[in-house]
Parts: structure tokens; C-alpha cells; sequence
């Protein structure tokens, strides 16, 4: 394969391993079917570094995708935590949103004999752990992270959530954007530089024209607001997450930017439900999840696991509950082998949150379904409606050799 969204943040903080569900043990499992009859001697431990933002601006992101990982390795195993009698031994780093902690982070699980990376929620940090898989040879599953340029990137490197290309593809099931110029309103990180790239690639070969204004991290809103209106889109397309999401519609709100165009943009975490001020009603929604979203089984399960933990299930709770399953299933069939692990991977098809997903073998896309909704008003909180389900196969991303 051939080289090809979250967020370019520095946080200022200690890195080091935190809530390791086991002290790690360096060891391998024995892959399906290889043990003998009869056998005494209990299959080595699997060490899987999982690697996310225990702390910084995204934390509630990585808390989301940490309580779905523990429901889905635990839904995985039948609630043994062992696959083919070898313990996961869980040990989590928190990267804090920094990709340099990251790096290092992994270097030192590879180090110990780590095959088998999982995590993060920021797009540049994802990158930059492709890379060390690739280097190393080692499994790397990512998170929430978004960006396209994951897809395809090597052969050691999967995702267990949707990206960029799946929400806009999702945005272009709502409107028909032929001859009409789009302008996304972004961050200047990662996560926005591949939403442009994303709107340009899918709506503009609809026949859109797109255009693009970027947002650097601590920076004045207003101007920007301004530059969106004074280009006179017929659609804005807004990605955007994280802390500044409820200033930032505040601030388009207030300078009339729902009063120039169509907004059409991801819906968020529950705790953005009620940021998006008067505007709310105007919006056109797209969605990667929302607790009820499916209604399937595996869903029901996820979401009274997690709930029994004491938490609730939000947008990236299925992104560890997927990541959970490819472990086990990378364990499964393909012990401690990286490449039998990436055999065991590409073209698996299985029953997560969402309904069937498939990881597509040629450059390991996450086939998912994607949701249109809208947000409704009950009382003084806000709550997500689903308006349609747009089929994974529908929203897939462009294949890439």
C-alpha cells in the first residue's frame, strides 16, 4: 500500500504508564488451533499497549473510547479476557495529546515486547504511531482519530473507528452540492487540513467547489466568522471538536453566519448536545454514533456494560468496543505473529455497535454505517433524533491500492 483527521495539540505534562489492568508480562499467545490436546502449560500472556488521552484537551474523548474497550474486550472473550487461554494484559499510557509523549510511549512498549498497539484520539499522533508500526512490525490499531491518511498507510496499521471521508460522504446524502461552492470552516490541525482534503475529494468530485478557512489552535474567532461569510458559500461545511467547539458556534451565531448558508457538520459528544445555541434547529447533522443509534444487540450489551462500570455510552464508545473485538480477533487467529495478525484482520466482517462492519482488505477502510440526525429539545437538554441510516457501503471511502 502506498502512503497517503484529530488534532495538532501540546500539553505540558509527565508521561508514564497509568492503570495497567495487569503488570505487564512479555510473553505471546498460542494462535488458534496450535496447542495440543491435553496440555498443562497455560498459553503466555498478550501485552497490548493501548495508548490514549487519559488527561488533556481531549480527555473525555479518550475516557469514551477507554470504557467502550474494556466492553468490548470483555463482550469478545465471553467475559474470560483470555483468548485461547491466554490472558490481554491490558497496560494504558496517556499521551495527553502530545505526539512526541506518544512516540515514546511506544517505543517503550515495543521495547518490552509489545505486538499489539491500540488508541488515541488525535490525528497527528495516530500518524506518527503508523510509523512506528511499520518501522517495528508491530500491530497498531487506531481510535477515534480521524484522518484519512491512516487508510492505507501500511500494512501493519488499522482503525477501529469512521474518518473523514465517511462524514463527508454523509454530508453529501443530505444536500446535492453540484455547481454550489462549499467553504469549510475548520481547525488548523490535522483533523481540519484532512476534512478539507475529504470535502474536496468526495463533494468536490460531485462537482462542488471548495473552498477552505482555517482556524490556528488559540486564535480569535471572530475574524475568522467574518472570512466564512465574506466568501459567500452555498453550503458551510464545519469541522470542528474539542473545548473551543461551544465558542466557536457562539461566535458563528453571532456574526451571522447561519443567516449566509446552509450548515451542515458532525454531531458531537453529548456534551455538545446544548452548544450550539440558537442555531441549533438550523443545522443539518451527520453522525458516526449516538447511544441508541442501531438498536442492535451488540449495541444493548455495549451500552449496559459500560453503564455498569458507571459511565455512558457517547460518540467513541464504539471505537473501543470495535478495537476490543480486532484484538481479540488479531489474538484469535493469529497468536503473536504480527503478519498472521494482519491476515487475521483484512477482510474481517463482524457484528459491532453499528451493525456489520467490515475492515476492507486492500487499504483497511472500517466499512461502517453512518447516521443523518437532528437534535431535539426536552425540556432544557437536547437530545439526538435519528433521521436516517445512510448504509456503510454507500459512504465508503475511495479505494486505495
Amino acid at each position: 500500500m502506498k502512503d497517503t483527521k484529530r488534532f495538532l495539540l501540546a500539553a505540558v505534562m509527565a508521561t508514564g504508564l497509568a492503570l495497567s489492568a495487569c503488570a505487564p508480562t512479555t510473553g505471546s499467545a498460542t494462535p488458534a488451533g496450535s496447542g495440543s490436546a491435553g496440555a498443562t502449560t497455560a498459553a503466555e500472556p498478550v501485552d497490548v499497549g493501548i495508548i490514549y488521552s487519559k488527561t488533556g484537551p481531549l480527555a473525555a474523548y479518550g475516557a469514551t473510547y477507554y470504557e467502550g474497550l474494556q466492553a468490548g474486550i470483555d463482550h469478545a472473550t465471553d467475559g474470560t479476557g483470555a483468548v485461547n487461554g491466554a490472558k490481554i494484559n491490558l497496560t494504558y499510557v496517556d499521551d495527553g495529546g502530545d505526539p512526541d509523549k506518544a512516540v515514546t510511549a511506544a517505543k517503550d512498549l515495543i521495547g518490552k515486547g509489545y505486538k499489539i498497539i491500540g488508541g488515541t484520539v488525535v490525528s497527528g499522533i495516530a500518524l506518527k504511531l503508523a510509523e512506528q508500526a511499520a518501522q517495528n512490525k508491530v500491530l497498531y490499531i487506531s481510535g477515534p482519530a480521524a484522518t484519512d491518511a491512516i487508510q492505507g498507510i501500511n500494512k501493519y496499521t488499522f482503525r477501529s473507528g469512521r474518518q473523514s471521508l465517511q462524514d463527508v460522504a454523509t454530508a453529501g446524502s443530505f444536500i446535492d452540492t453540484k455547481g454550489k461552492k462549499v467553504v469549510v470552516f475548520a481547525q488548523d490541525n490535522a483533523f481540519g487540513q484532512g476534512n478539507v482534503a475529504a470535502v474536496k475529494a468526495v463533494l468536490g468530485a460531485k462537482g462542488a467547489t471548495v473552498e477552505a478557512v482555517l482556524v490556528p489552535d488559540g486564535q480569535e474567532l471572530t475574524p475568522f466568522a467574518r472570512q466564512l461569510i465574506d466568501a459567500k458559500p452555498d453550503m458551510t461545511f464545519v469541522a470542528w471538536a474539542g473545548a473551543t467547539s461551544g465558542t466557536m458556534w457562539q461566535t458563528l451565531s453571532q456574526q451571522g453566519a447561519f443567516d449566509a448558508a446552509p450548515v451542515v457538520t458532525g454531531l458531537g459528544d453529548a456534551a455538545t448536545f446544548g452548544a450550539y445555541g440558537e442555531a441549533t434547529g438550523k443545522i443539518s447533522f451527520l453522525n458516526h454514533y449516538f447511544p441508541g443509534a442501531s438498536g442492535t444487540e451488540v449495541e444493548k450489551k455495549m451500552i449496559a456494560a459500560v453503564e455498569k462500570a458507571g459511565a455512558k455510552a457517547d460518540l467513541f464508545t464504539p471505537d473501543g468496543f470495535v478495537a476490543g473485538q480486532m484484538i481479540v480477533q488479531a489474538i484469535k487467529e493469529g497468536g503473536s505473529d504480527a503478519d498472521a495478525m494482519v491476515k487475521a484482520l483484512e477482510g474481517f466482517s463482524f457484528d459491532g455497535p453499528k451493525g456489520k462492519e467490515t475492515v476492507r482488505a486492500s487499504d483497511h477502510a472500517l466499512i461502517q454505517d453512518m447516521y443523518q440526525v437532528k437534535l431535539v429539545q426536552n425540556g432544557a437538554a437536547w437530545s439526538p433524533e435519528l433521521i436516517k441510516v445512510v448504509a456503510g457501503d454507500q459512504v465508503a471511502p475511495p479505494e486505495k491500492k
